[in-house]
């Protein structure tokens, strides 16, 4: 057994937020090899993120975080430690790779600028790196700011810049959420390259536990701030000791998954962040819970059904298998005639570099788009990172003008559902404030208001005791939950998504996508649903358009599409732990 490179012991956090004390990690304690890559999963809120800040020092001041335990990494211990000491180990022990490109770059810098800053190595270095996670024009790339890249292209330059310092641990926060299946498979690929040839430790930090499966040598399993189970993947996955574990698993869904149904979800959950004083975190929702799981904390230790370490009273004493299904969605009845959303010859360009490797031209993102919407269809746009989806659904929602041809829609208030929710939500305004805004303008009494606030809010499973918080005290999971009850306050007949489960953890996934099937079911709802996920589009669609060099590719049935994909390989990094 190699030497541990990362090493975390009884690790607890304490943020502190609106006056109040919240413990969002709790005694968390695990390993990490050389070449070995680790997935921490859960749901969002759940610690996940803290301990990948925790591990850099980077906890946030404002907060005043309260850490207690040790991390170890390549020896260093990280707790405690001096300001001096920590820029040293961000700079040669450990790089991250942030869900939110957008936040992370630079927006005054071009990309080549920010790479030579970030690592050492000279300019053909930088574009070999941005070529080698899938970036088709490197040098256009280089020249640009990050406000002309899409979700996804800034993303792999993320990935491209810490990879370049070749760190002892590599930290990666979401780092496939904006790309497509194909260049998700690349970039993972790359990954595990990296871990191999390196010798790097990668902890892996994903919402999509399916790819973790694919990828991870061993699984981490956080709820509530509590490490509720690890192990090795294969074994956790055909034998999860844990009823949590197992509900994680059970909430996954793939081309195969009922669509002509709600899809199952574990039980809401209170306020995500906050650990119990005593008892099981998840006792309140687990449908095998005894009295000693709500009196008290089940230890970490060895259990029969894998060999890894389990903390349950009652760990593989599975739930048995819900018979009970959910009644099919209601038949959709809409006239053909009634178009919610008219899309006809539209064009778009973007110019692709004003200097470094190139003089001054354009690129043709969107060359000649016919789309329509009927009142109450959802149609869902498919497309390769970059290929011009997001710039397609702000053309339709009239926040980018086309440099030509022709936008019809039947509501001239169609609400957004946009990829990066951190962003699309005012800083300074609680959610609370933000949710209520369109509200306010409807007429109705302040107390009527606050009513419907916290109707939206439960609607979409974010709990009412974060009303108060700021967007920068939620996790990214949250803020999308806020951002979407934004827009459904007063329910509109066009809804525009762009990207909208990307960041989220699989049961928050299906919940939201079972959210907007009642409502559109319910309000005869349009909707235009941007992803690059076939299951999701799937799932949520009454029919599929593709986007492929600048024009829709095909018209698809959802079925039909999903019999027709292949199946990824996997991904399993080897040679790791085990």
């Amino acid at each position: 057994m190699p030497e541990p490179v990362l090493t975390i012991e009884d690790l607890s956090v304490v943020l502190h937020r609106d006056g109040l004390a919240n413990r969002v990690l709790d005694t968390v304690g695990f390993y990490v090899a050389p070449g070995e890559i680790m997935a921490i999963v859960g749901e969002s809120g759940s610690g996940k993120s803290t301990i990948g800040l925790a591990v850099q020092g980077l906890l946030p001041r404002e907060h005043r975080p309260q850490v207690r335990g040790s991390i170890r990494l390549a020896g260093v211990e990280i707790v405690g430690a001096p300001a001096d000491r920590l820029r040293a180990a961000r700079r040669t022990l450990v790089r991250a790779i942030a869900q939110d490109p957008m936040s992370a770059l630079n927006p005054t810098m071009t990309i080549l600028r920010q790479l030579r800053e970030s690592a050492d190595g000279n300019d053909n270095d930088i574009l070999d790196w941005l070529h080698r996670t899938g970036l088709a024009d490197p040098e256009r790339i280089a020249a640009a700011f990050p406000h002309r890249l899409s979700g996804g292209q800034g993303q792999r330059v993320l990935i491209a810049m810490a990879m370049m310092a070749r760190p002892k641990v590599l930290i990666a926060d979401e780092p496939t959420t904006a790309l497509d299946a194909s260049t998700q498979a690349q970039i993972l690929a790359l990954l595990r390259d990296l871990a191999l040839q390196q010798n790097t430790a990668i902890l892996f930090i994903p919402h999509d536990l399916g790819v973790a499966a694919a990828f991870a040598d061993r699984l981490i399993v956080l709820h509530g701030g509590r490490l509720v189970e690890i192990g090795a993947t294969d074994d956790m996955i055909r034998k999860p000791g844990h009823p949590y574990t197992a509900g994680l698993l059970a909430a996954r869904f793939d081309l195969t998954t009922d669509r002509h149904r709600p899809l199952p979800t574990l039980p809401a959950t209170r306020t995500p962040g906050a650990v119990m004083r005593q008892g099981c975190n998840y006792a309140s929702r687990c449908p095998i819970a005894v009295d000693e799981c709500k009196a008290q904390v089940p230890p970490l230790q060895p259990h029969r059904t894998h060999p890894g370490r389990v903390a349950c009273f009652r760990a593989g004493q599975m739930p048995p298998p819900d018979r009970h299904l959910s009644a099919p969605w209601p038949a959709r009845s809409t006239n053909g005639d009634d178009i919610a959303l008219q899309l006809s010859e539209i064009k778009k360009r973007y110019p692709a570099g004003t200097g470094g490797f190139r003089a001054a031209q354009y690129r043709e993102v969107l060359i000649s788009v016919d789309l329509s919407i009927g009142r109450g269809e959802c149609v869902a746009l498919l497309g390769e990172s970059g290929a011009g989806k997001s710039t397609l659904l702000r053309i339709a929602a009239g926040l980018l003008a086309p440099d030509d041809g022709r936008v019809f829609r039947s509501d001239n208030t169609p609400q957004v559902v946009f990829q990066d929710a951190v962003s699309s939500l005012t800083p300074w305004l609680t959610i609370e404030e933000q949710v209520g805004e369109r509200l306010r303008r409807s007429g109705i009494s302040a107390r009527e208001r606050a009513c419907r606030i916290d109707e939206t809010l439960e609607l979409v499973e974010l709990d009412g005791a974060l009303k108060s918080a700021l967007p920068a005290e939620l996790s990214v999971g949250q803020c999308q939950r806020a951002v979407i009850a934004r827009a459904v306050a007063v329910p509109p007949k066009l809804l525009l998504c762009d990207e909208p489960i990307s960041a989220m953890d699989v049961s928050l996934a299906a919940a939201i996508l079972n959210l907007f099937g009642h409502l559109r079911r319910r309000l005869d709802m349009a909707m235009l649903f941007v992803t690059h996920e076939l299951a999701a589009a799937r799932i949520v669609a009454d029919r599929i358009a593709i986007l492929k060099d600048g024009v829709i590719a095909g018209d698809h049935d959802p079925d039909r599409l999903a019999s027709a994909a292949s199946a990824p390989q996997p991904l399993r990094a080897r040679g790791g732990v085990r």
